[in-house]
């Protein structure tokens, strides 16, 4: 059995943002040489996640809005995170929603997805550097 292994680095300028990763991914399988196993994709920290779904806009702009409304922002004082000196407690509760990581089947050497089915990169804190960790496992 062979093991690759990639981090994937995010920046993003904004908050929050939802990054279609599947491109990425893709490359990583393409250059491990794996054609049949596992891809496991995971947010490295706790105010981001990787999820799967479509990449439709009116869709992420729903999950931002369903996602301000189980957790607003503010006010920041509502949390008792915050009284750390954060302001990201809502980002923390975003992430456990959203989730921490994906597995994809590696079959013939593509993702077997079902159909309309992308990774994708959840950021809920941003403005500064963060990973993603690809780990492929197979032969």
């Amino acid at each position: 059995m062979k093991s690759y292994r990639q981090e994937l680095w995010f920046n993003t300028p904004q908050r929050r943002d939802f990054i279609n990763i599947t491109p990425q991914v893709m490359a990583c399988l393409r250059e491990s040489g794996i054609r049949e196993g596992l891809v496991l994709v995971n947010a490295m920290h706790i105010t981001a996640s990787v999820f799967i779904n479509d990449d439709e806009p009116g869709l992420h702009q729903d999950y931002e809005e369903w996602l301000e409304l189980l957790a607003p922002h503010a006010p920041i004082s509502r949390y008792q995170h915050n009284r750390t000196g954060e302001d990201n407690a809502d980002a923390h509760l975003k992430r456990q929603v959203m989730g921490r990581e994906v597995v994809v089947a590696v079959t013939n050497g593509r993702l077997d997805f079902g159909p309309w089915e992308q990774i994708f990169y959840g950021e809920f804190d941003g403005r500064r550097r963060k990973r993603v960790l690809v780990k492929i496992i197979g032969e």
